[in-house]
């Protein structure tokens, strides 16, 4: 007798109708057909092809021999070269900050000894702008690979690195101290393994958030890369062929046409980022909302659409990346047993001896470390014996100008960035049409555009000074913005259901909803924002174009002509203060605000 097929979706019908079909979950799974190879998996063979070349050419560029003066060629043909330079180094800091974020977010997160250091120690990081990190990270990896580039562009990778990675960590660490009640009791009692807990949880939870972190990252490393690329100290210049170099030589020769072409390819490189990467990876992370039923209008992205349906990745992921992860499993589960279980009985004396052994090794980490510690106190202490009474009154002068400039700023970025952050971030369609302009705009370096700007200003009342708030608003706005949109994109689709159900009107519904489910996110925003200002006046108090050099008073200023100068003392002690100032506004305000978003405004 010849077998009839009924489709599945047929049995599944008649079985929830009371039918006789057998049951999905007896049924053997029916077999997906074989799929072939066609044009999708050339295509990604080809960008495979074409990422392995440009790390050859990165290669042969690092081993070269030093040349720290390089002639900058302004030629448009030398674009799609310095912009595959810019966009690797770029992609490494991105993986150095993605490492550093996990590690050290899940560690100040999940342990309260290492959180009472850890945290402060974040916000002066956090506080240091990436000027004052320049000296000592290019002397000290110049001087360790002396015969090769290596050095000079491992200096700009961790340049870079320090203007992604505090805003990313602040993200996790936030998502992991936020996490659902009913969540965390539920991995008590499965008995997660804490790489289970970390990866089956708090990843999860932290996705949204540090995707668009991740963008923010990325805008921040485009804004700073001009000041990665020429790395200028004192007498002595170190160039590196890239976007920012070309961007940064095109201003201070007053070239138009090639600034425009730097920007354009800045431009398309940032839309192309954002079509084959930013765009997948946020419609991937949609399934880590926190609720019970799917939104019908998710985000969707034809690039993701296109992996699934490769036969190249099935199988990469099939025969590599699974047996890959099947063997760090079980890695992972010989390293970290269940949690109370009591493992292989030892003898006295084999504990005896592992806490002589653990406790020695403790004993010299921290000696090593004190060691360190005590000797970078002596090396500054020395340093800021040069720095008299009279230039410690000036510059707690000009931290109380560049702190106005500073809330000015964050004033205006919080009025704009509330209502548009949440406007896209409720809806999918607008996120899908502006995710893309909200990064063009972010990621353009305002230090490139900057000096056309400061010519239309400088003659207005206030002269540089507004035009520094003007330029700090566009290098700290859009950390509110990502926030608010990832804050806006987490809330569950069934609490925006229940609003409309029981006909919650507007500003009720900001009140009770919106509000408070995004303000621990706005809090995490207006902290890197708040840091990413101070940061930020280092290049709007003191501007350099085509030769000439505008400054105003503040902290900042101070900070870029002594090191321009090559004043150390003054360097340090500038960048001292101004730590010590954003640690005061992070302890008295936004700590409080944390704990304030960790009792109240959590899910669960």
């Amino acid at each position: 007798m010849a077998q009839v097929y009924i489709p599945e979706d047929v049995q599944e019908r008649e079985q929830l109708q009371g039918g006789s079909s057998t049951p999905r979950q007896n049924r053997p799974p029916r077999e997906e057909p074989h799929k072939g190879l066609g044009f999708i998996d050339l295509g990604i063979a080809l960008v495979l092809i074409a990422a392995v070349s440009l790390i050859i050419m990165a290669a042969s560029r690092w081993t070269a021999p030093l040349n720290p003066a390089i002639q900058i060629n302004l030629s448009p043909t030398a674009l799609p070269v310095y912009a595959g330079y810019s966009f690797l180094r770029m992609l490494l800091a991105y993986i150095l900050s993605l490492i550093f974020t996990f590690i050290y977010g899940h560690i100040a997160a999940t342990n309260k000894r290492a959180n009472m250091v850890m945290v402060p120690l974040l916000d002066i990081l956090q506080s240091i702008p990436i000027l004052s990190f320049l000296p000592g990270v290019v002397l000290a990896l110049v001087g360790l690979f002396p015969h090769s580039n290596i050095g000079l562009e491992l200096a700009s990778v961790v340049l870079i690195f320090t203007s992604q990675a505090w805003n990313m960590t602040f993200s996790y660490y936030h998502s992991a101290r936020t996490l659902p009640k009913d969540l965390k009791e539920f991995s008590s009692i499965a008995r997660l393994r804490p790489w289970q807990r970390f990866f089956k949880l708090e990843v999860p939870a932290s996705m949204i958030g540090l995707i668009w972190n991740s963008m923010m990252s990325w805008a921040g490393g485009w804004f700073f890369l001009m000041a990665s690329e020429q790395l200028v100290l004192g007498s002595r210049s170190f160039q590196l062929p890239g976007l920012g170099s070309y961007l940064k030589v095109a201003a201070d020769k007053g070239n138009a046409l090639a600034l425009i072409l730097g920007l354009l390819t800045l431009v398309a490189l940032i839309i192309l980022l954002d079509f084959f990467f930013w765009r997948p990876l946020v419609a991937w992370a949609d399934r880590f909302k926190l609720e019970m039923n799917s939104e019908g209008d998710a985000p969707t992205s034809p690039v993701l659409n296109i992996l699934r349906r490769s036969a190249l990745v099935g199988a990469l992921n099939q025969r590599l990346f699974q047996p890959i992860g099947s063997v760090i499993t079980g890695i992972l589960n010989c390293l970290q047993p269940l949690p109370g279980a009591t493992g292989v009985a030892r003898t006295d004396k084999e504990d005896q001896r592992r806490f002589t052994v653990g406790g020695l090794l403790k004993v010299v980490l921290l000696a090593a470390l004190l060691i360190g510690v005590l000797a970078g106190l002596w090396f500054m202490l020395l340093l800021l014996r040069n720095v008299s009474l009279v230039m410690w009154g000036q510059l707690v002068l000009a931290a109380g100008a560049t702190f106005l400039r500073t809330l000015v700023a964050l004033v205006i970025g919080l009025a704009w960035t509330i209502p548009v952050g949440v406007a896209i971030g409720l809806s999918p369609k607008w996120s899908r049409r502006l995710q893309p302009v909200v990064q063009v705009v972010a990621s353009i370096p305002a230090t490139a555009v900057f000096p056309i700007l400061l010519v239309a200003l400088v003659g207005l009342p206030g002269g540089l000074s507004l035009a520094a708030i003007l330029l700090m608003l566009l290098g700290t706005q859009w950390y509110m913005l990502f926030n608010i949109i990832a804050g806006a994109m987490s809330i569950p689709s069934d609490l925006k259901e229940a609003t409309t159900i029981y006909h919650v009107t507007r500003w009720r519904r900001w009140r009770t909803l919106i509000l408070p489910a995004i303000f621990p996110y706005l809090v995490t925003g207006m902290l890197t924002a708040s840091g990413g200002a101070w940061n930020a006046s280092v290049v709007s108090e003191y501007v350099t174009f085509n030769g000439k050099t505008v400054s105003t008073f503040g902290l900042g200023s101070v900070i870029a002509a002594s090191g321009a100068d090559g004043n150390f003392s003054l360097l340090l002690a500038g960048t001292l203060l101004m730590a010590v100032v954003v640690i005061l506004i992070n302890r008295l305000l936004w700590k409080r605000l944390y704990g304030l978003a960790e009792r109240r405004y959590t899910l669960g």
